[in-house]
């Protein structure tokens, strides 16, 4: 038995060592609608697969929509894909299962498998949706999570005592680029819960009617480059997301050269400064500003130093280059790890053999 044993465990040294253990990713079927948190994700396995990884984005049904529509073509056809419904999933003990923190109600399925666990949490006020009173993340295997700022570690760290937490930090896509032509009287409006886009609309073409020729476009359901296109005509952004962990959406809009407007969300992100944007407390003040903001561009009187300092907000973001560099240093840290665990159970086995 221990022959046995110690064949298993070399073969899995030998998976690791020659990076073809597999890293599950598993993601939302969105039914083609853009997100960022998938697109994270596609990111990340794309980063481990051009360094020699072998990354498989898995999916609940058989029928997954993909990404195709609004990420790209290339990021279905260079990735391989598995569902979990209907196929037998086969993890060997040097694989790896990354969970986004929205699928806590699939820990306690998996917790039996041999293999490394990893929590991804982009979003804290998703984290106890599908965990039960009293779970936590480390009674079913998962002990290391990767998250997306320094703050969200801050806070998951307080809750989850026996987790290690690194940070990954997304960046911002080469498709949002300024205009070189003149703005037009759009809006961009991109909000969490879509009831919120429709009553700021509403509510603000009852108040300012003046302001009836002003075209609010609801940034729902667009691919990345026409998301990309039609942010870069606006003269103003509108984000309202409270629960918001990092904020893409606003950044996606400075990099576009487009002011924001936006809700300050309850987890403040570090890149937010009095400077860089018009930022409101109270959600419902949030039109009222939008009719100062409009005044103000109508009449050319937009200071230079909002642009400035969108301008070195952005300077500062993580890079993609950055983020394929932690991803590989991040998953050749985890290997390693279990790389070493495995040689020294392995070493046991040849010392009683002996």
């Amino acid at each position: 038995m221990n022959q046995e044993n110690l064949v298993k465990l070399e073969k899995s040294i030998q998976n690791l060592k020659d990076k073809t253990s597999k890293i599950y990713l598993l993601v939302q079927d969105t039914k083609g609608n853009a997100k960022a948190s998938v697109a994270y994700i596609y990111n990340l396995g794309m980063a481990l697969h051009n360094a020699g990884y072998n990354p498989v984005i898995l999916h609940e049904k058989p029928d997954y929509y993909g990404v195709s529509d609004w990420l790209g073509g290339e990021y279905m056809d260079t990735l391989p894909h598995q569902a979990i419904e209907g196929n037998k999933l086969e993890v060997a003990p040097d694989d790896f299962i990354v969970l986004p923190e929205l699928y806590g109600f699939i820990m306690e399925q998996i917790a039996k498998l041999p293999c490394g666990k990893i929590i991804l949490s982009q979003a804290y006020d998703h984290v106890f949706e599908t965990l039960n009173p009293g779970q936590t993340w480390s009674q079913f295997g998962f002990i290391k999570c990767i998250t997306t700022t320094e703050k969200q570690k801050e806070y998951l760290s307080n809750i989850f005592r026996h987790v290690s937490f690194d940070i990954l930090t997304p960046f911002i896509s080469d498709s949002f680029t300024p205009n070189t032509l003149p703005v037009k009287p759009f809006v961009a409006v991109h909000t969490r819960d879509q009831r919120d886009a429709v009553n700021l609309i509403k509510q603000f073409y009852i108040k300012y009617p003046q302001y009836r020729w002003i075209t609010f476009r609801d940034m729902r359901g667009l691919s990345e480059s026409e998301f990309a296109k039609q942010l870069n005509e606006c003269c103003l952004s509108i984000w309202i997301d409270e629960n918001s962990s990092y904020g893409t959406f606003p950044l996606e809009s400075m990099k576009s050269n487009v002011p924001v407007l936006g809700l300050v969300p309850n987890m403040v992100p570090t890149w937010i400064n009095e400077n860089n944007g018009f930022w409101v407390n109270n959600k419902l003040d949030i039109i009222d500003y939008t009719a100062d903001f409009l005044q103000s561009w109508l009449e050319d009187s937009i200071a230079d130093t909002l642009y400035t300092e969108m301008g070195n907000t952005i300077s500062e973001l993580t890079t993609k280059e950055e983020f394929t560099t932690t991803t590989v240093e991040l998953f050749n840290k985890y290997f390693t790890t279990r790389l070493e665990s495995f040689e020294a159970q392995a070493t046991k086995l040849q010392t009683i053999e002996e």
